[in-house]
């Protein structure tokens, strides 16, 4: 299956919509995101954010597949990095490489970064893909809090 990658434009924002519905609603997350949340994602995707973009998978039955990615730099690793934040591949596409092209792609676009993602260990066919790619896991506790709105 030929699939193309490309960067998600204004026009897939109703496709790439629905996809994360999908993503976010399954056991592959964690968390299940908000309308608001994967407006303004997609939003800052094709806006072209300086942090955040966004690609499709697509072929000539449409669009297979979306990713996003978010810059920042690793002081821990000391390079930028390179945050793959979704991936996600429609079930009727999936084993067709598509994850796998689009890591090389992203790999090939930042060379001298710094890759990470998040996956829940019962995802095992993305675990395995990641680490087929030559991910490994860092085994620390990841925290968080969001800022108060002023």
């Amino acid at each position: 299956m030929h699939c193309m990658i490309r960067k998600m434009e204004e026009k897939d924002k109703k496709q790439v919509m629905e996809m994360m519905r999908a993503f976010y609603s399954s056991p592959a997350v964690f968390t299940n995101g908000s309308e608001e949340i994967f407006e303004a994602d997609i939003n800052h995707c094709v806006a072209n954010s300086p942090y955040l973009e966004g690609y499709v998978f697509e072929n000539t039955d449409g669009l297979q597949g979306y990713a996003m990615i978010a810059k920042s730099f690793s002081t821990e690793f000391g390079k930028p990095c390179i945050w793959i934040e979704d991936l996600y591949v429609k079930n009727e596409s999936r084993g067709h490489g598509i994850g796998n092209r689009f890591l090389k792609e992203i790999e090939s676009k930042y060379p001298g970064s710094v890759f990470r993602l998040e996956v829940e260990a019962e995802n095992e066919r993305a675990v395995n893909l990641y680490q087929k790619s030559g991910y490994t896991v860092i085994p620390y506790m990841e925290m968080k809090k969001e800022a108060d709105h002023r």
